[in-house]
């Protein structure tokens, strides 16, 4: 709720954005970070990303987050032993807006 403020961390707001995204190459058995523009975003924001479709075989999504204003970053694993790229298309990007930063250690 906006204007509470708890020391709990409460969430402001919970969006869903869907950004056409066209990740590069990741090498074997490595994991890469990428960056994408996505208008909106904020570096207080909390991510979660998939991708509604087949992923590219022995890809994942091992990390995500705002690095910056406007801009995502999400880490590619590739398990394989060659080089592959992850699926291009629109990725699900839930966004989580605390009502305020930084978040408490704890719940109590």
């Amino acid at each position: 709720m906006p204007g509470t403020t708890l020391s709990r961390g409460n969430v402001l707001a919970s969006f869903l954005v869907g950004p056409s995204i066209t990740p590069s190459a990741v090498n074997a058995n490595t994991s890469a970070a990428q960056t994408f523009t996505v208008k909106g975003l904020l570096t207080t924001d909390r991510v979660s990303v998939s991708l509604s479709a087949a992923q590219t075989a022995g890809i994942g999504v091992a990390n995500a987050y705002v690095s910056a204003t406007d801009t995502l970053s999400i880490a590619f694993s590739n398990c394989t032993t060659a080089s592959a790229t992850p699926a291009a298309g629109t990725y699900t990007v839930s966004v989580m807006r605390p009502e305020s930063t930084p978040l408490p250690a704890s719940a109590v």
